[in-house]
């Protein structure tokens, strides 16, 4: 069965790993004690973050949440963004239709962002509310793995508000350096 709680471990302490060395991976994922499997999801991702960022620097957390994303559902969401970019020159086109609205997709003065009305993470399917964003830069790694494969260019995406973190959306804003529009 699918078991996101694993998969998420796997991909934190993998991308811990590469900025660091097993030792310290291990103490993120697992804790000191090396009981943090007990903990019900809720309580591991506090916790884990909360490791997280006593080890590493804020940029740093980010670029190992960033490296966290579980790319699920990607080859979906590509399509549907292939498809959107059908035709179209500009952000603005690209966001103009009922369908990339309804995606999540809008524009505003020039400029591409993705808002979503629900917490798309299923580890924090319990979470009431985060102290920091740090769980939620995962979201913006995936968005930069789907916007980099779409427009074959270099992506920088901005997490600007998140449900987790008292906000009433999750909001990034994409940035696109020399898209390549089909």
């Amino acid at each position: 069965m699918f078991d996101i709680r694993k998969i998420q471990e796997k991909v934190i302490y993998e991308a811990v790993k590469a900025e660091s060395n097993d030792d310290v991976a291990a103490l993120v994922v697992y804790g000191c004690e090396q009981t943090d499997y007990m903990e019900n999801n809720a309580e591991w991702v506090k916790a884990a973050m909360g490791r997280l960022e006593k080890k590493f620097s804020c940029e740093t957390v980010k670029k190992i949440r960033m490296n966290c994303q579980c790319g699920y559902g990607m080859e979906e969401k590509l399509a549907l963004v292939k498809e959107l970019m059908a035709g179209c020159a500009s952000v603005e086109e690209l966001t103009s239709s009922k369908k990339a609205e309804a995606a999540g997709l809008f524009c505003k003065d020039g400029e591409l962002f993705l808002q979503f009305g629900f917490c798309p993470c299923p580890m924090l399917a319990n979470v009431d509310q985060l102290e920091t964003a740090a769980w939620c830069q995962c979201t913006t790694g995936y968005s930069k793995a789907l916007f980099e494969k779409a427009f074959a260019c270099d992506v920088d995406v901005e997490l600007l508000k998140s449900i987790k973190m008292g906000d009433s959306v999750c909001l990034m804003k994409i940035t696109l350096h020399n898209p390549v529009w089909q």
